[in-house]
């Protein structure tokens, strides 16, 4: 199974545009997954989950625990205060929650003060 190209659009941007509602998880792996040219079958193989929980993932159909998208991060080579931050606002959205995690670490972002 090959990965469809999307005509002049580099995948990340694609995904990594706002598309009418908020960036989600899977909208993120998606990006990952295509901006590697890989398919549902290698990338959910290299995630260690199945090509169908990938899919739904992706098509937000099913969500991610925060540590579950920890995990993904670490396997990706990221830090995973982003992916635990999309993880998190997907299941409040999923509970029909309004307002959004915004979650920091020591480490992420330094804020820079102006001299």
């Amino acid at each position: 199974m090959t990965t469809k190209k999307l005509p002049g659009v580099d995948a990340g941007e694609y995904f990594l545009k706002k598309r009418g509602r908020p960036l989600s998880l899977g909208d993120v792996l998606a990006a990952f997954r295509l901006g590697e040219e890989m398919s549902l079958a290698q990338f959910s193989k290299f995630l260690g989950i199945s090509p169908a929980h990938l899919c739904d993932i992706e098509k937000m159909r099913r969500f991610v625990s925060p540590g579950r998208a920890a995990k993904f991060a670490h396997k990706l080579g990221h830090p995973d205060v982003l992916f635990v931050q999309f993880a998190l606002n997907d299941l409040l959205r999923k509970e029909g929650l309004s307002g959004e995690v915004k979650y920091y670490t020591e480490e992420y972002p330094k804020k820079k003060r102006a001299a």
